[in-house]
C-alpha cells in the first residue's frame, strides 16, 4: 500500500471511528424513533400537541426550582428543542447528586447488616438514568467519568451486592421478594443499561437480571415463615392494587429498556404478564369522574394500573380492553402513572382511535392464589361491584380475611377503612388490623396482631365462584388466619337480583360473643330494622336477619334477645386525629356457635321505594329467607344439618316439597306460579329432588346454579376436578351450555348428562 493508499485508509478509519462513538450509546425509552414519531403527532394531532405544551411548561419551571423527580421533563424538552439550558440543567444536578459520598438512608445503615440499597437509592437509579437520556453525549469525559462512577458506587453497586449477586447478598424472595425487591433490583439493572459501555461488568450483569425475572415471577411462597406465592395465575398481586402497580411496573421499565437497547437479546417469556391488565380492570371501578379501585390492604381508591397497563402495550401486550381501561383514567390520576402529559406518557402514546365500549371480560373473577374475587352486575359505569378478600395476612396485606367492599351506583358504600402513613402510630394499632375492617369477630377478636410481622401459618381461602347473572355466589373460608380463636369460620355471599345475602357459618373453640362489623362509607343511620348508607347516589340497606334481627324501636331493653348495635369511633384514614364511626352488630346471647345472615339491599336510588320484601324462614334443622322482588320469589335454604356436625350421614333434610342434602339451596320461581321453577342454586349439593323426581344428581357434592329458558339450559358447576351430573329436562333441550362453553346434548330418559374435568 503506498503512502497515499494508507493516509485515506486512516483517515476512513478515523471517521468509522467517530461514527462508532458518536453512535455508541442507545437511549433506554426516549429512542430517536420515539422522538421522530412524537415530533410528527404534535403536528398532526391537537391532543397530543397540547399534552406536549404542558409537559414543556413544567420543564421550563425546572430550571429556576428542579424537582429531582421531574428531570425526565427536561431530558425530553432538550432532545425534542435542543435549548442548551435543559442540558446545563441537567448536568449539573446529575454532577452534584454523583459528588454525594452516600445515597444511603441512615435509618436503613443502622439494620444489622447494614442496608445501603433501599427505594431511594432505587429512585436515584431512575433519576440518574433519565437525566442521562438527554445529555448523555453531552458529557465531557471527565463529567461522564464523575457522573458514572457516582451511580455505580453509590446506586447499582450496592443494590446487585445486597439484592442479588451471590459474594455479598443479603435478601432473598422470602424476605423482600415483593416490590422493594423489583424496585431496587431492576432499577439497578435500568441504570446498568445506561452506562453498559462504561462498565465492564455490564454484560453479565444484565444477562443474569434479566433471567431472575423467572425467579421473581415464578416465586411460590415457603411454608416455613408463612410466605405468600407473590403472583397469582391470573396476573394479581396480593400485596394490594398500590403495590401490585408499583412492583410490577419496576421491572417492566427494565424489560422495556432491555428491548430497546438490546432488541436482539431474547428475554425469559413470562406467561404471566399478558394476565396483568385483566387484573387491574378486574379491580377497577369505572364511573362518573375518577376511577377508583379497590382498597385492600396498604392502597388507596383513586389508585390504578395505568403505568404497567401502558409499560404492557409498549411491550406488545396489546389486549383491546387495555385501551378502554387507560381511557377511563383521568390524567395524571396517579403519581406513578404515564399520563398522556408526562414525559414517558407522551413518548409511548395509546392510540385511543379504537377504544371498545365496553371490555370483552366476564362480570366476575376468582384469583385463587391470592384469594380475592370480585363479582359486578356490569361493566358501565357506576354499576354495582362487591369485591371480597381472603387470603394471607403479611407485609401490606391487612388482617382481613373474609372482609369485603361494595360499590354501587358510583361510590363506595361498605368500605375498608384500614389505610393510613405508615409512620403514624394508629396504622399498626388500628389500620392494619382486624376491627378496621368488615370481618366477625368473637370476644371482640379476629386475627392476632402477630400475623402482621409474622405471617399466618395457615393462609385464607375463596373458592366456588359462580356468575349466572341475577344469581351469583362465592365462598370465602378464613378459618385458618383465625384458627386460634374459631374452628369454622366461613362467609357465603349469595347475591339474588338486588339482594346480597352474607351468610357467615362460626363455631369458636369456647362459648361466647359474636359482633359483625360494618365501615359505611358516606352518611349512615338506623332506620326501623335496618342501617341505612347513603354515599351521594350510592344507598343500601343493611338488614340483620339471623341469629337475630335489630329492635325496630329505640326500645333496646324490651327486647334482650335481639342483635345490639353500637356505634364505635375510630381514626379517619384521611386524617387520624378526627374521628370517624362504624358499626358493630352483636347477638346479645353467649354461644360457641351460630349463622348470621345479613341482607345487603340495592337501592335504586337513594329514594328508591321498590325494597324486596324479605321474610324470615324457620324450621327444623333449617333456617332461611324468602325473597321477592319484581313478581319472582327466591327461597334460600340454610340446612343446619350440613355445617360438618355429621360425620358419616348425609345430611338430608326436606324443605316443603324439595329434598336435598344440600348445604344452602335456593328456588326461584313466579310468584303467580310457584310450582314453576325458573332457577335454582345449590351450595354444596349431591342432589335436588322434587317430590320424588330428581332435578339434579352428582356423587359428588357440587355448587352450581341451573338456569332454564324455553328449551336451553344453562348451568355453571364448580366443586371437584371431575363432575359427572344429570339435570332433569322435560324433553331435549335444544342447547346446552355449562361454564360458559356450549356442550354436546347428552339426553337420556329425561335427563340430559354433563361430564367435566379439569
Amino acid at each position: 500500500m503506498n503512502h497515499y493508499k494508507k493516509l485515506i485508509f486512516f483517515f476512513f478509519s478515523m471517521l468509522l471511528g467517530v461514527e462508532a462513538l458518536a453512535q455508541k450509546h442507545q437511549n433506554l425509552f426516549f429512542t430517536p424513533e420515539r422522538i421522530t414519531h412524537l415530533k410528527k403527532q404534535i403536528e398532526t394531532d391537537a391532543d397530543v400537541r397540547k399534552n406536549w405544551e404542558e409537559a414543556l411548561t413544567v420543564a421550563k419551571h425546572q430550571l429556576e426550582k428542579l424537582d429531582l423527580d421531574k428531570i425526565d421533563y427536561l431530558s425530553l424538552a432538550y432532545l425534542m428543542t435542543g435549548e442548551q439550558a435543559y442540558a446545563e440543567k441537567i448536568k449539573e444536578q446529575l454532577l452534584k447528586l454523583c459528588s454525594k459520598s452516600t445515597w444511603s438512608n441512615p435509618e436503613m445503615l443502622k439494620r444489622q447488616p447494614a442496608w445501603s440499597s433501599d427505594l431511594k437509592t432505587a429512585g436515584n437509579c431512575w433519576i440518574v438514568t433519565m437525566g442521562l437520556e438527554g445529555i448523555y453525549d453531552q458529557l465531557s469525559k471527565e463529567e461522564r467519568k464523575t457522573i458514572v462512577s457516582g451511580l455505580v458506587r453509590m446506586g447499582i453497586r450496592p443494590a446487585l451486592d445486597e439484592w442479588f449477586l451471590p459474594e455479598k447478598r443479603i435478601h432473598t424472595l422470602n424476605s423482600m421478594g415483593h416490590n422493594w425487591w423489583s424496585s431496587c433490583v431492576y432499577m439497578a439493572g435500568v441504570a446498568v443499561l445506561a452506562v453498559k459501555d462504561d462498565v465492564p461488568e455490564s454484560d453479565q450483569w444484565l444477562k443474569d437480571l434479566s433471567a431472575s425475572a423467572e425467579e421473581w415471577f415464578g416465586f411460590a411462597g415457603d411454608q416455613l415463615q408463612h410466605k405468600v406465592k407473590t403472583w397469582d395465575v391470573n396476573g394479581g398481586m396480593y400485596e394490594s392494587v398500590n403495590y401490585a402497580s408499583f412492583g410490577v411496573s419496576e421491572y417492566l421499565l427494565f424489560r422495556l429498556a432491555f428491548q430497546n437497547v438490546l432488541p436482539k437479546v431474547k428475554q425469559p417469556d413470562i406467561p404471566l404478564l399478558k394476565n396483568i391488565p385483566s387484573f387491574f380492570m378486574n379491580v377497577g371501578y369505572p364511573r362518573d369522574g375518577m376511577m377508583y379501585s379497590l382498597t385492600f390492604g396498604d392502597s388507596h381508591k383513586n389508585i390504578v394500573g395505568e403505568r404497567p397497563v401502558k409499560l404492557l402495550w409498549a411491550l406488545g401486550y396489546q389486549d383491546p380492553n387495555a385501551l378502554w381501561y387507560l381511557n377511563n383514567i383521568e390524567t395524571g390520576q396517579h403519581r406513578e402513572g404515564l399520563a398522556k402529559n408526562a414525559p414517558m406518557g407522551l413518548v409511548y402514546h395509546t392510540d385511543f382511535s379504537k377504544v371498545p365500549p365496553l371490555p370483552n371480560l366476564p362480570t366476575s373473577q376468582l384469583y385463587e392464589d391470592m384469594d380475592w374475587a370480585t363479582l359486578r352486575d356490569s361493566w358501565k359505569k357506576n354499576s354495582t361491584l362487591l369485591a371480597v378478600k381472603s387470603g394471607h395476612t403479611w407485609n401490606h396485606s391487612h388482617a382481613d380475611v373474609n372482609s369485603f367492599l361494595l360499590l354501587h351506583k358510583g361510590e363506595f358504600v361498605i368500605k375498608d377503612a384500614g389505610h393510613s402513613w405508615y409512620a403514624s402510630k394508629e396504622y399498626p394499632a388500628y389500620f392494619f388490623q382486624s376491627p378496621a375492617h368488615n370481618v366477625l369477630t368473637f370476644n371482640g377478636k379476629y386475627q392476632p396482631t402477630e400475623q402482621q410481622y409474622h405471617g399466618a401459618p395457615l393462609r385464607g381461602e375463596m373458592s366456588e365462584l359462580l356468575d349466572a347473572g341475577d344469581i351469583k355466589y362465592v365462598m370465602s373460608n378464613g378459618t385458618g388466619p383465625t384458627s386460634w380463636i374459631y374452628s369454622r369460620n366461613f362467609r357465603h355471599f349469595l347475591w339474588i337480583g338486588k339482594v346480597i345475602l352474607v351468610i357467615d357459618d362460626v363455631k369458636a373453640h369456647e362459648t361466647g360473643k359474636f359482633e359483625w362489623l360494618l365501615h359505611p362509607a358516606g352518611e349512615s343511620q338506623k332506620v326501623r330494622g335496618d342501617i341505612s348508607i347513603v354515599n351521594k347516589k350510592g344507598a343500601v340497606l343493611v338488614r340483620p336477619l339471623f341469629p337475630e334481627t335489630l329492635v325496630e324501636t329505640g326500645f333496646n331493653h324490651d327486647f334482650p334477645e335481639k342483635m345490639t348495635l353500637n356505634e364505635t369511633f375510630a381514626p379517619n384514614e384521611e386524617n387520624v386525629k378526627e374521628q370517624e364511626k362504624y358499626y358493630s352488630i352483636g347477638y346479645p346471647e353467649q354461644v360457641r356457635q351460630t349463622k348470621f345472615i345479613t341482607a345487603i339491599i340495592l337501592k335504586d336510588s337513594v329514594n328508591d321505594t321498590n325494597i324486596p320484601d324479605i321474610e324470615r324462614m324457620t324450621g327444623e334443622d333449617m333456617i332461611g329467607v324468602k325473597i321477592k322482588q319484581n313478581g319472582k320469589v327466591t327461597d334460600v335454604y340454610l340446612n343446619l344439618k350440613a355445617d360438618g356436625r355429621l360425620m358419616h350421614l348425609n345430611s338430608i333434610k326436606t324443605f316443603g316439597r324439595y329434598t336435598t342434602d344440600a348445604y344452602l339451596t335456593a328456588i326461584s320461581y313466579p310468584e303467580n306460579a310457584p310450582n314453576t321453577i325458573s332457577n335454582y342454586f345449590i351450595g354444596y349439593g349431591s342432589f335436588l329432588r322434587k317430590d320424588s323426581a330428581s332435578l339434579f344428581s352428582s356423587l359428588s357434592k357440587l355448587f352450581l346454579v341451573a338456569k332454564k329458558q324455553q328449551s336451553q339450559y344453562d348451568i355453571q358447576v364448580s366443586g371437584q376436578s371431575l363432575i359427572r351430573a344429570s339435570f332433569y329436562a322435560p324433553t331435549k333441550p335444544s342447547n346446552v351450555i355449562v361454564n360458559g362453553q356450549v356442550q354436546k346434548v347428552d339426553y337420556q330418559k329425561g335427563n340430559f348428562l354433563i361430564n367435566l374435568q379439569k
